[in-house]
């Protein structure tokens, strides 16, 4: 089967309270907060929340800070979801398939999956010929590809990053 997630991803989880809870939910909404704002959302003063996002993003608990992007507007309009199942199933040519879709700029997400197929994977291109491309010469040229099943998205009904 293809290779596990880290053990420090199962390590024992940081322990959040009401107020990391809250601080985090505005930062969900906009990571270009001021400490100074979320201190006001949260009821705290600047000093404290600093320290609590300080200790958030060093336990991991926040991994990063990003832009979300419309698509469409950078021509990625096309949305595959692609079903991927391997011939072998042993950790070397799980970790060679895994190190490839990391390697794949289309590929925007990776799951590995249970069921009929080892992974899951969410695709953008610009366009059909784009995907094609995509399909032929890259996913297709994979080691140990076995199967695969594309999906094309008509429309997004839900999407979001928020957690809490």
């Amino acid at each position: 089967m293809p290779q596990r997630p880290p053990k420090a991803e199962t390590a024992v989880l940081p322990s959040l309270d009401t107020k990391d809870l809250a601080i985090l939910k505005c930062l969900q909404q906009n990571a270009r907060m001021t400490v100074k704002e979320i201190a006001e959302q949260v009821h705290l003063s600047t000093t404290p929340v600093h320290e609590r996002i300080k200790r958030l993003e060093e336990t991991g608990v926040i991994k990063q800070y990003a832009t979300l992007l419309d698509p469409t507007k950078v021509r990625k309009g096309l949305m595959v979801i692609c079903y991927v199942s391997l011939k072998q199933h042993d950790k070397k040519a799980g970790g060679k398939f895994i190190q490839r879709m990391h390697e794949l700029q289309e590929v925007i997400e990776c799951y590995n999956i249970s069921g009929e197929f080892d992974f899951m994977l969410k695709v953008v291109a610009e366009s059909m010929e784009a995907y094609y491309d995509f399909h032929v010469n890259k996913l297709s040229q994979a080691e140990n590809l076995g199967h695969v099943q594309s999906v094309f998205v008509m429309g997004v009904i839900k999407q979001t990053h928020v957690l809490i």
